[in-house]
């Protein structure tokens, strides 16, 4: 059955020496994979509207096994994140991320949703870990696994102060603190943010500032996180991780 689906690509791969094979992440069927027949051609007039990143509108036979992309057009290519790399690493990593946890043929709107508020940030402003980070939470809700972030985990209480614990999945209140010794001690404010940052759509927050240390704390309490949880392995997070080693 032909159909006009409007979505975002998530992935790319090379079928042949003509073909390519792209994911793609859509309102009306969620994640799907087609093949572009001839888009790898230099002169295919699918060349353009089949790379990474592009939202497009495209004319798909959808079928129950791969699909086909009969034509595409571009809505939007999101060019300032091509010509920065640092932005493109972070779109990646959100790219791969979705790819992975994201299931095939089932639509999942508000993640697509906050997946096109994110690009659109990132697409205008500099500052680009924390809208990522607020996806990746999301992202985190939706596969099962997010973090317990509005209470302790272990006892339910609401009250600061707390800790965070990888081991125990969320923040620890302070007469919980043995239950996981090597729990982080967090600020009331970090607390906060990750409650933010899960239930919090992006665009209902405006600007907001955090030094730059607390920035790498959170990152490196998601990246451990997801390392528990996350069950797959992601080669675009080691290339931001070189990348912050050359910053």
């Amino acid at each position: 059955m032909l159909e006009k689906i409007k979505g975002m690509i998530i992935k790319t791969q090379d079928y042949g020496e003509t073909h390519k094979i792209i994911t793609i992440f859509s309102k009306k069927l969620g994640k799907f994979t087609a093949i572009a027949r001839g888009a790898n051609k230099p002169k295919s007039r699918m060349a353009a509207v089949t790379q990474p990143f592009i939202y497009g509108d495209f004319l798909v036979y959808v079928s129950t096994g791969l699909s086909t992309i009969q034509q595409g057009e571009i809505i939007q290519s999101f060019r300032a994140i091509r010509e920065d790399i640092i932005k493109t690493a972070y779109v990646a990593y959100m790219m791969e991320l979705t790819d992975k946890l994201i299931e095939q043929r089932s639509p999942a709107i508000y993640i697509y949703d906050q997946l096109e508020k994110t690009m659109q940030w990132i697409e205008n402003n500099e500052d680009v870990e924390i809208p990522v980070m607020m996806y990746e939470l999301k992202l985190y809700q939706y596969g099962g696994f997010a973090p317990v972030v509005n209470q302790c985990v272990s006892c339910g209480n609401q009250q600061a102060p707390f800790s965070f614990s990888i081991r125990e999945g969320g923040l620890l209140c302070a007469r919980c603190l043995g239950v996981d010794s090597h729990a982080l001690s967090i600020s009331n404010n970090l607390a906060r943010l990750l409650h933010i940052f899960l239930n919090v759509g992006l665009e209902r927050v405006g600007n907001i500032s955090i030094k730059q240390e607390n920035i790498q704390l959170l990152r490196d309490l998601l990246n451990a996180y997801y390392d528990t949880y996350g069950g797959y392995y992601l080669k675009s997070r080691n290339f931001l991780n070189q990348l912050d080693l050359l910053k």
